[in-house]
C-alpha cells in the first residue's frame, strides 16, 4: 500500500545540503588536476628547431591512438595566416601513431607555430601548440587557443552531465534492484517510484547534453555549436557517439522495463500478498505468476542494466591500455556492483525517511547485497588499480594515483558508516524476535494482548460506523472521513516508527553513508577524466622530465668573471634574461673590465640547449647598444625547463673564451 510521507527533518535537509556544496566544491577543485590519455611524443620539425630549409611537412607522433579531422593541424606564418596545404596523412604503422600535413612551398624565413588537436582514445580530447624556425627566429603574432581543448565553460558543463549521467544510473540500475531483490512490495510505493523513474530521466538527459556538446567539446569550444548537425553527423561516426547512442536506445527497453516493474508486477504483487492472506499460504496461483515475472524481470533487467554500463566501458579507461579484452567486463561488473550498493542505499534512505511501513527483512536483504557489492569492488577494484596506476611510485607522484587514494579512503569511512548501519540492522532482527516472543508470552496470559486487540476492534467498528453514517448522509463528507481514517493510520504508523531507536539509529548511519557515497561518485567522475598513472608515468619516462605545474615567470641574471688569455682578456660578463619564461625574452649582456668601468670587446655570441629534450643549439647574436652593452630583442625560448646556457666573448681576433651556465626557464 502506498502510505502518506512525512517530510524531510531540517537536520536532514541541513546535511544534504552542506553535502551538496561540499561535492561541487571538489568537483571544481578535481577539474583541475584532469588531463587526457593520448600526448605528443614527437615531432618533425621538433619544437624550437631552427631549419635551414623550410620542410615540406610536419609531422606529429603520438603516445597512442587518436581521432584527427583534416583541421586537426594548423600551421601559422609569423602574421598567423595558415601555411599548411591539403589534407591531413595519417602516417601510423604497427605501435606508432603518426600524422602530418603538407605545407606551401617556398616559405620564407621566420618562426612558424603549429597547432594541434585531438580526441584521444579514452574520448577526452587533447591539444597542443609548439613552435620551428626557417633560417632564424623572427617576431611572432601568432595566436592559438588561450585554453586547453575541453575546458572553459563547455567543459565544466559536460563534466557536470557526466556526474549526472553516472548518478541517474545508479538511482535507476540500483533502486530497481531494491524493489526486486529486497522489497518486493516497494514496486506499490509512490517515492520509490518516483526515485526510479527520476534515474531514468536524469541518465536520459543527461546522454542527450553529452551528444549534443561533444561536437564543441572536442572542437572549437563554443556553446552555441552544441546545435551544429554536421558536427553532430561527424560525432556518430567516433566511437563516443556510438556508445552514447547505445546508450539511448539501451534507455528506451529500461523504460519499458519500469511500467512493467511499476505496473504489471506491482498489480502481481498486490494480488499475491491478498491471496496469502485469504489461503494463508504462500504457493497461490498469483504468487506464481508473480514469481514468474520476477524472473523475468530481473533477467532482462540485468541485461539492460549491463549494457548501459557498457557503453561507459567501451568508451573510457578500460578500452584503452593493456589486457583491455579483461579490463572491460570486469569495468561491466564494477559499475553494476556500484549501482547496487550506492542506489540500494539511497533507495532504503528514501524508504526510510518516506515509507512508516518498511519491513525490516527488507533491510536485512540489502544488507547481505551490500556485503556482496562491496566484495565485487575489492575485487574489481584492487584489478583496475593495479592496471591504471602501474607502479608504487605512481600512487603519490601522479594526479590519478593521488585522486584514487582520496577514493580509497571515502570508501574506508563508507565502509565504516556501513558497520554501523549492519549492527543497527542486527539490532533490528533481535527486536523483532523480542517482540514475536512477548506477543506469545501475552497471549497466553490472556491480558495484554487481549486488551490491545479490543481496543483496536473497537476503533476500526467506530471508525466504520462513523464512515457509514457519513455515506448515508453525505458522499463528500465519506469521503473526508476515509481520507482523515487514511490519516490517521500513517500518523499511527510514523508514531511507532519514530519510537523504534532501532530503526532511528539506521535512518543516521544510511544517510551518512548516502552523503559520503555522493563525494565518492564526484571522485569516481574525476578519475574517469585523469589522465592514469602507468600512462602519465610512460610519458615521463620517455621524456625524461614530469609534466609539472610552470613556476612563476621571473628575470633569470648571472655574473660571471671571464678570461680571454690575451692582452685586456680578463672581465666580467652580467646577463639577464626577462621574463625568463617560454616564448619571446629581451636578454641583456654587459661586459665589464677589472676597474667596473664598460669595456668594448669584437663579439658576443650567445646559445641556448635543452638537452633533456635534444633541443638546440638555439644561437642568439645581440647587438651592440653601447661600449659594454649588447641587446636581443626577440628571444624565442620554446619550453620551459633548465637550459645550457653558452656565451662567448672574444676580445681579440684570436682570444676568445666560452662561459657555460645552466639556467632555469619557466
Amino acid at each position: 500500500m502506498t502510505a502518506i510521507a512525512p517530510r524531510f527533518g531540517p537536520q536532514l535537509i541541513r546535511l544534504l545540503l552542506v553535502t551538496a556544496v561540499l561535492t561541487v566544491g571538489l568537483l571544481g577543485a578535481l577539474a583541475g588536476t584532469a588531463s587526457a590519455h593520448a600526448a605528443l611524443t614527437g615531432s618533425d620539425p621538433k619544437d624550437g628547431a631552427v631549419v635551414d630549409v623550410a620542410p615540406r611537412e610536419v609531422t606529429l607522433t603520438f603516445s597512442e591512438q587518436i581521432a584527427m579531422g583534416d583541421d586537426s593541424i594548423r600551421v601559422l606564418d609569423p602574421s598567423s595566416k595558415r601555411v599548411d596545404v591539403a589534407k591531413m596523412q595519417d602516417l601510423s604503422q604497427g605501435g606508432t601513431v603518426r600524422y602530418a600535413v603538407g605545407l606551401k612551398p617556398g616559405l620564407p624565413d621566420g618562426t612558424y607555430t603549429v597547432a594541434w588537436q585531438a580526441v584521444s582514445a579514452d574520448s577526452h580530447p587533447v591539444s597542443g601548440a609548439f613552435t620551428f624556425s626557417v633560417g632564424a627566429p623572427s617576431a611572432t603574432t601568432a595566436t592559438v587557443p588561450d585554453q586547453e581543448a575541453g575546458g572553459g565553460l563547455v567543459g565544466t558543463l559536460y563534466d557536470a552531465a557526466r556526474y549526472i549521467s553516472y548518478a541517474g544510473f545508479i538511482l535507476l540500475v540500483g533502486g530497481a534492484a531494491f524493489v526486486l531483490a529486497c522489497w518486493q512490495r516497494g514496486a506499490s510505493v509512490r517515492p520509490l517510484q518516483r526515485l526510479v523513474v527520476g534515474g531514468w530521466v536524469t541518465l536520459t538527459a543527461a546522454t542527450l547534453v553529452l551528444l549534443l556538446l561533444r561536437t564543441p567539446y572536442t572542437g572549437s569550444g563554443k556553446l552555441g555549436d552544441m546545435f551544429d548537425l554536421g558536427g553532430l553527423s561527424d560525432v556518430l561516426d567516433t566511437k563516443t557517439g556510438a556508445a552514447l547512442v547505445s546508450r539511448l536506445l539501451l534507455l528506451g527497453a529500461a523504460a519499458l522495463f519500469i511500467a512493467v516493474l511499476f505496473g504489471a508486477y506491482a498489480k502481481r504483487v498486490t494480488e499475491a500478498e491478498a491471496e496469502s492472506e485469504q489461503d494463508g499460504e504462500g504457493n497461490t496461483e498469483a504468487g506464481k505468476a508473480k514469481a514468474d515475472l520476477a524472473f523475468g524481470l530481473s533477467l532482462g533487467g540485468t541485461v539492460v542494466a549491463a549494457g548501459i554500463a557498457g557503453t561507459w566501458a567501451l568508451s573510457e579507461h578500460a578500452s584503452t591500455g593493456i589486457q583491455t579484452g579483461l579490463a572491460m567486463p570486469l569495468d561491466v561488473l564494477h559499475l553494476l556492483a556500484v549501482a547496487a550498493w550506492l542506489g540500494g542505499l539511497v533507495s532504503l534512505l528514501v524508504a526510510l525517511y518516506r515509507v512508516p511501513d518498511l519491513e525490516r527483512a527488507a533491510v536485512r536483504r540489502f544488507s547481505r547485497i551490500a556485503f556482496t557489492s562491496v566484495v565485487v569492488l575489492a575485487v574489481t577494484g584492487v584489478y583496475q588499480s593495479w592496471r591504471q596506476v602501474g607502479s608504487w611510485d605512481a600512487w603519490t607522484d601522479t594526479s590519478y594515483g593521488q585522486l584514487l587514494l582520496v577514493k580509497i579512503g571515502l570508501i574506508a569511512v563508507l565502509l565504516g558508516a556501513a558497520w554501523f548501519s549492519r549492527r543497527w540492522t542486527g539490532l533490528l532482527g533481535e527486536d523483532a524476535k523480542t517482540a514475536e516472543a512477548g506477543a506469545e508470552a501475552d497471549a497466553e496470559a490472556g491480558v495484554k494482548v487481549g486488551v490491545k486487540a479490543g481496543v483496536d476492534v473497537a476503533e476500526e467498528t467506530a471508525e466504520e460506523n462513523v464512515a457509514e453514517a457519513g455515506t448515508a448522509a453525505d458522499p463528500e463528507r465519506a469521503a473526508q472521513l476515509a481520507r482523515q481514517r487514511t490519516a490517521l493510520a500513517t500518523a499511527r504508523k510514523k508514531r511507532d516508527r519514530d519510537a523504534d531507536t532501532e530503526r532511528s539509529g539506521l535512518r543516521r548511519s544510511v544517510l551518512i553513508e548516502a552523503c559520503v557515497a555522493l563525494v565518492v561518485l564526484a571522485v569516481t567522475t574525476a578519475l574517469t577524466g585523469t589522465e592514469p598513472g602507468r600512462t602519465q608515468e610512460k610519458e615521463v619516462s620517455r621524456t625524461g622530465t614530469e609534466a609539472a605545474a610552470p613556476a612563476p615567470a621571473r628575470p633569470v641574471s648571472l655574473t660571471e668573471p671571464f678570461d680571454t688569455g690575451g692582452t685586456k682578456g680578463k672581465g666580467t660578463l652580467r646577463l639577464t634574461i626577462d621574463p625568463a619564461s617560454p616564448g619571446t625574452n629581451l636578454m641583456h649582456v654587459w661586459i665589464d673590465g677589472p676597474d667596473g668601468k664598460p669595456m668594448d670587446v669584437p663579439e658576443v655570441k650567445v646559445a641556448y640547449t635543452l638537452k633533456s629534450q635534444q633541443i638546440g643549439p638555439l644561437p642568439v647574436v645581440p647587438e651592440r647598444l653601447a661600449a659594454g652593452h649588447w641587446s636581443a630583442g626577440n628571444v624565442q625560448i620554446p619550453m620551459p625547463g633548465d637550459w645550457h646556457l653558452q656565451v662567448t666573448v672574444r676580445t681579440s681576433d684570436i682570444d676568445q673564451t666560452t662561459i657555460e651556465k645552466n639556467v632555469k626557464i619557466g
